[in-house]
């Protein structure tokens, strides 16, 4: 195998046609830098034992770093298994408005819909 096959890393997770819409409306009017990237990831906290991390900043040394559909995204390798499968989705309703995380690897969520159990 070559080297280059070697660091290909599947993209762990998907962003939604809206929330790359949103993000690339973010990172154009709060003029984002270019070598920032999306940080995906999680916390302890919340209603459920876990909060979603979603937010632009620069990599680190811990980060894997994935282009998914254009946008660059950031994630700490240890929170790939709580987000693993996961999409991102940006919903524009009446009654919500905000991002929207589809986790399949959450055994329980709270109304809120930012936190979960893993």
């Amino acid at each position: 195998m070559n080297a280059v096959a070697e660091n290909v890393k599947t993209q762990p997770i998907s962003l939604t046609s809206g929330a790359i819409k949103q993000l690339k409306t973010i990172i154009s009017e709060q003029n984002i830098p270019a070598e920032y990237g999306l940080r995906v990831g999680v916390k302890g906290g919340g209603c459920s034992g876990f909060s979603y991390v979603l937010g632009f900043d620069e990599p680190k040394d811990s980060d894997d770093i994935y282009v998914v559909n254009g946008v660059k995204v950031l994630m700490q390798k240890a929170h790939a298994i709580y987000l693993l499968g996961m999409e991102i989705d940006f919903l524009d309703g009446l009654n919500n408005r905000g991002f929207a995380f589809n986790n399949p690897n959450a055994t329980d969520t709270c109304g809120c819909g930012t936190s979960f159990a893993a």
